[in-house]
């Protein structure tokens, strides 16, 4: 006769074990733990169990002039558990917040893919879904982050990798020694969880002397190629486009404990200037943590908006602006962090006028290695960027 078989409830751990626990993972439990105590003593006393969860809207942040960071308000959202309209957030919250505190019981860390699928599953007796796909586990996600004012990392949940290093360092990841200088044309992938933990970085086992950040993985190559970090003994960097929290947390690190500058080279249009924006005072939806991501000092060295004709480029290389990248432009002018500078004035206002962009690959136009023999040299040599 066969044996039947035992099926486990959906969402339950095969095996519970239990691991010691980093300062930071205990920090992070105490603040898992707390939030389920606290429906516990709402329950115990007959009240209606809620959490209320920071907004994350652009009328909830402000500019700190003196941070120089963008800092999240006080507005916060209610969640209760007896409102019918709010009831399935509510579960959602705690499901998730379940999750992340089997993964540090465990000690093991997952994707947001693997997250929503340790937690879809129909509730027994019913047809609901717990979460019907993944972009709704993802905001709920973000909602516990900054409830718990905890990085997604600090629950043990990681993001696809983007992202390369190469250059005079040597990182101790997860207990092995990576050198840097010796990765050959692929460079060292950024993880998504650089954490002190996890990523070691020891300020006698760097000798460069500034990190440069540029947009792309094809301009990374042509500046890995040309051996521009060796040159000019430096750190390279790309985030892929809009940098991951792992590299913007890793550019953090490397100036705030290492003390190098950050330059980045972005491409001339209103997705750059976004993009250093981010690197430089945080973003909107994560600006609960843009005292652990954002780099108050980081310059932008290029590509500048008087560089069509500085660099005497033709007119087969300039893309033609639309009407989104207008009113793109606009906006980002009013940014408080770029509204009364006068020379990010100047350079928005020129885009505009030029109505035309330049991406940092329209400098091959001029010769194949430009960009790392000539224009970013002279940039660097004559200090000439915007802050």
């Amino acid at each position: 006769m066969a044996k039947k078989k035992v099926r486990r409830a959906a969402g339950a751990p095969a095996t519970k074990t239990r691991v010691t626990l980093t300062p930071r993972d205990k920090k992070t439990m105490n603040s898992l733990v707390g939030l389920a105590d606290r429906v516990v003593s709402a329950a115990d006393a007959r009240r209606d169990p809620y959490v209320d969860i920071p907004s994350r809207t652009l009328s909830n942040v402000k500019y700190s002039p003196r941070k120089r960071i963008i800092e999240m308000g006080s507005g916060k959202n209610r969640r209760q558990l007896f409102d019918l309209s709010q009831a399935k957030a509510y579960m959602r919250t705690m499901l998730v917040a379940s999750g992340c505190k089997r993964l540090l019981e465990q000690g093991k860390t997952t994707s947001l893919r693997g997250m929503y699928y340790m937690l879809k599953h129909t509730i027994a007796g019913s047809k609901e879904n717990t979460f019907d796909d993944q972009n709704e586990s993802d905001t709920i996600i973000e909602d516990v982050e900054v409830m718990l004012g905890s990085l997604r990392e600090e629950l043990h949940l990681y993001a696809q990798k983007k992202g390369d290093m190469v250059g005079n360092i040597v990182v101790n990841d997860s207990g092995f020694d990576i050198d840097c200088s010796r990765m050959g044309s692929g460079g060292y992938g950024i993880p998504s969880i650089v954490e002190p933990e996890v990523i070691k970085l020891d300020p006698k086992r760097c000798k460069a002397k500034f990190v440069l950040h540029v947009e792309k993985d094809t301009v990374w190559q042509r500046f890995n190629e040309d051996r521009f970090w060796e040159k000019h003994n430096c750190i390279l960097t790309h985030g892929g486009g809009q940098p991951t929290r792992g590299v913007r947390r890793l550019l953090f690190r490397l100036n705030n404990e290492l003390k190098l500058p950050i330059y980045c080279v972005l491409d001339n249009d209103p997705w750059g200037y976004y993009i250093y924006s981010v690197i430089k005072q945080g973003s909107i939806n994560l600006a609960f943590e843009s005292q652990r991501m954002a780099v108050p000092d980081a310059k932008f060295l290029g590509l500048r908006s008087i560089d069509y004709d500085r660099c005497e480029l033709s007119d087969d290389v300039v893309l033609a602006m639309n009407d989104t990248d207008r009113k793109r432009a606009k906006q980002i002018a009013r940014y408080p962090w770029f509204e009364k500078k006068a020379p990010w004035q100047r350079e928005i206002q020129k885009m505009i006028k030029n109505d035309f962009k330049l991406e940092v690959e329209s400098l091959i136009s001029k010769d194949i290695s430009y960009v790392t023999e000539v224009y970013v040299p002279e940039r660097l040599e004559q200090q000439d960027w915007l802050d």
